[in-house]
């Protein structure tokens, strides 16, 4: 399992342990990533996304799943989340 955001595309991030006497080691940043449950409000279902808690509170400020992926860069989103996104476009097309 990869540690990168489903809908942000967020990644680890490198950079240095730097000592009291200014040594410096390599470290890794990583994301905040947060197995979650969304409610899509147009298909009516819940869909599980590994997500960062950056992006959680993204979802909630646009407005729920439905809305954040309608705004989203494609390629920012996952192969699963891209997969949502084009199900609620049909969805709302046809209603």
């Amino acid at each position: 399992m990869s540690r990168r955001c489903e809908l942000t595309g967020k990644g680890p991030m490198t950079g240095n342990n730097v000592s009291h006497a200014n040594n410096k080691t390599k470290r890794r940043f990583l994301p905040n990533l947060q197995e979650v449950t969304l409610q899509s409000d147009t298909l009516g279902r819940s869909f599980r996304f590994r997500i960062s808690s950056a992006a959680l509170r993204s979802v909630d400020h646009r407005g729920g799943l439905d809305a954040y992926l309608a705004k989203a860069k494609d390629v920012e989103l996952s192969p699963n989340a891209l997969k949502v996104k084009k199900e609620i476009a049909k969805a709302t097309a046809a209603a």
